[in-house]
């Protein structure tokens, strides 16, 4: 072992990873590092014009990237996605499921439509990207799925219920990859992070802000970019021996 070697295990050059959620937040921190580590970058979100203006960052910090504009919701689009990102780049190495539906609601007030809301976006839309794209996973010398769950599914997820059990689904449905898809040597890890400052958190009411935040050993919201080196490490041959578990980036929300 020698210091080239180490970084070499973390080294991404001409693999295709296709982020979901990532035109802001950790998704789009991690689309501008994983390219910066020599990836080539799919970047979906519902909108196009911050795709976009993602894919315009990559490029001029000297990335290769493409803008896919994706409603994970819709089995439809997943599939175009993952059909676009193929055709564009030749194949894919890494998917990160990183979109979601924060939707939350107290128990006494949850409607099948909010159910069926939460559970598209953070369950159904990562089960078939990972389908869609698994005759190019199964391709792949370096294949690689990162399913981004929530330090919450450890916790009582109480007034958080649907995200929560929503999550707690996507790391289930984790594990169960990690074991069917080991035989084509796909590997399948989930990250956990705790209270991270993104547009979907600073919606949420104040209160709740701050209750996320005072619940943690590290009293502050991370910065997007401070989940990128686990989600690197999930990504590359750096965790080469690691399937079917969870990194748990959480500022020590759940060792209480």
């Amino acid at each position: 072992m020698n210091r080239d070697s180490l970084l070499a295990q973390f080294d991404l050059t001409d693999r295709v990873a296709v982020i979901t959620g990532g035109s802001r937040g950790i998704g789009r921190a991690a689309a501008e590092g994983f390219a910066a580590m020599g990836a080539k970058v799919v970047v979906a979100s519902r909108k196009a014009d911050a795709c976009e203006e993602a894919v315009r960052a990559i490029e001029s910090a000297g990335g290769a990237a493409l803008a896919v504009p994706t409603h994970v919701g819709d089995v439809d689009q997943v599939a175009a996605l993952a059909e676009a990102a193929a055709s564009h780049f030749g194949g894919i190495d890494i998917v990160i499921n990183n979109a979601a539906n924060p939707l939350a609601l107290p128990i006494g007030t949850v409607t099948a439509e909010a159910l069926d809301k939460s559970y598209q976006a953070n369950v159904r839309g990562p089960l078939f990207l990972v389908q869609a794209a698994l005759p190019h996973l199964r391709e792949s010398e370096h294949p690689a799925v990162v399913n981004v769950v929530t330090a919450g599914i450890y916790t009582s997820g109480a007034f958080v219920s649907l995200y929560v059990a929503a999550k707690s689904a996507l790391m289930s449905l984790t594990r169960s990859m990690a074991a069917e898809l080991s035989r084509y040597g796909i590997r399948v890890n989930a990250l956990a992070p705790g209270t991270v400052d993104t547009d979907m958190v600073r919606n949420m009411p104040e209160a709740f802000q701050q209750s996320a935040v005072d619940v943690q050993l590290i009293r502050r919201m991370a910065r997007p970019d401070e989940m990128v080196p686990a989600l690197l490490y999930l990504a590359s041959d750096a965790s080469s021996f690691m399937t079917g578990q969870a990194l748990v980036v959480d500022g020590g929300m759940t060792v209480h």
